[in-house]
């Protein structure tokens, strides 16, 4: 195994007495199997919280584990899934296509009562390769989704608060053992999170029409607008309309490619609504419709500014 290492934070920071005090009384091990945001932000709200004492990066990219090392989001890195080995709870936070081959790769590796959750923005795919991939582990592992994120990747942008106040889902499997469920749900709400229940259907429904969807028109729009033969006249006028509607078309494309077909059923009866109110709304432009057009308009607009009054009390 090809492993860095270095002092871990709590040498760094306590004296001879906590240290002595902390052997008495260890803390589990955490390993992250791909260290970026969402990762990383979670080894380090975990870790604040004090109720991980050491966690163990996998992932493929030398120098991205270099990064999580040096601005302290891990302990030790290593780029093979054995590490897991060494782990009382895995934490899988990689793209979903890459999960079934970790999947099958860790479960020779895995402790019995070894934990193992994920991050992946669809739950019914994740559900089925937890099934073929860990079948002997089933008791143990739980899917999750925290509904977090930014534009930005990589264990650069790992940051310990990014979870306060979010929501994040669980979907457990009937096998799933209460006390896994209870020590994932412990974890998130330690890192400030607010913890859902729902089936991996439900939340694949909910999220093709709030998440999945908004992320493909984004992108659709941006590739139309850099696709016109004078693009580039068009992008410098744009301004903070374009910036705030295209905002998530800076994501991380191989992230989203995997998404869009992990939840391809839901997420083409989405496609096929929005293209049917596109489709009103053109005959509305085109008959010169002002009534109907405003009509539309303000409702959206209210169920808009409803929404955003929800949003943030909850905050």
């Amino acid at each position: 195994m090809c492993t860095l290492q270095v002092p871990t934070l709590d040498d760094k920071r306590q004296g001879p007495e906590e240290r002595r005090d902390t052997v008495s009384h260890p803390q589990p091990t955490l390993a992250v199997v791909g260290v970026g945001l969402i990762g990383g932000s979670f080894a380090l709200a975990a870790r604040d919280a004090g109720l991980i004492k050491r966690v163990i990066g996998i992932g493929r990219s030398k120098a991205n584990l270099q990064a999580a090392i040096d601005l302290e989001v891990i302990d030790e890195a290593s780029h093979d899934i054995a590490a897991v080995a060494d782990a009382d709870i895995v934490l899988v936070a990689t793209p979903v296509g890459q999960m079934a081959g970790l999947f099958d790769s860790m479960a020779p590796h895995l402790k019995p009562g070894t934990v193992v959750t994920d991050a992946g923005s669809t739950k019914s795919d994740v559900t089925a390769l937890f099934r073929a991939h860990l079948p002997a582990h089933l008791q143990w592992c739980v899917p999750a989704h925290p509904i977090a994120g930014s534009d930005q990747s990589g264990a650069a942008a790992a940051r310990a608060g990014l979870y306060v106040n979010r929501k994040v889902v669980l979907a457990p499997l009937p096998e799933t053992r209460p006390e896994a469920l209870e020590r994932v749900e412990a974890l998130w709400r330690a890192c400030g999170a607010r913890v859902e229940t729902m089936s991996a259907e439900e939340h694949d429904a909910v999220f093709a029409a709030v998440s999945h969807l908004p992320h493909l028109l984004a992108f659709a729009y941006v590739d139309m607008v850099a696709g016109k033969a004078n693009a580039q006249r068009y992008f410098d006028f744009a301004a903070t309309g374009f910036r705030d509607f295209t905002r998530i078309a800076g994501s991380h494309p191989e992230m989203w490619r995997d998404i869009a077909l992990a939840n391809r059923a839901a997420l083409l009866d989405e496609l096929a609504s929005y293209q049917a109110s596109l489709a009103r709304l053109t005959a509305l432009v085109e008959s010169a419709d002002a009534a109907a057009m405003e009509h539309l308009f303000e409702e959206a607009r209210e169920a808009r500014v409803k929404w955003h009054e929800r949003f943030e009390a909850s905050r």
